[in-house]
């Protein structure tokens, strides 16, 4: 299973996230649920370094991505992680059984 946990600062707004797990709907390399969210948080960071210039904690292993940002949030950075999240609990909603998303406040 992968799990999903969003942290959220008081005000709602995601101030990081951590991915753990495999989804082990197929034989690895062809998990399109390992693969599509692993695609959206990759490109969530992508978008926030590349993008923004944002500052993060970022550590990524095998079946594991930890995100934080070590600044304030803004507006642009909330519509990028919030689109990570939305199609997040798309894949969710689709294979209940091989992802799970838990969301707590800081």
């Amino acid at each position: 299973m992968i799990k999903v946990q969003i942290t959220r600062e008081a005000e709602e707004s995601i101030i990081g996230f951590r991915v753990s797990g495999h989804a082990n709907t197929a034989p690895k390399g062809q998990d399109i649920v390992c693969a599509g969210v692993s695609a959206l948080t990759q490109a969530a960071v992508l978008g926030l370094d590349r993008c923004l210039q944002r500052q993060m904690k970022l550590e990524i292993t095998s079946g594991r991505l930890l995100m934080e940002l070590t600044g304030p949030p803004d507006e642009r950075t909330q519509a990028i992680l919030e689109t990570m999240l939305l199609g997040i609990k798309e894949i969710a909603g689709t294979y209940p059984k091989s992802v799970q998303i838990q969301e707590h406040r800081r």
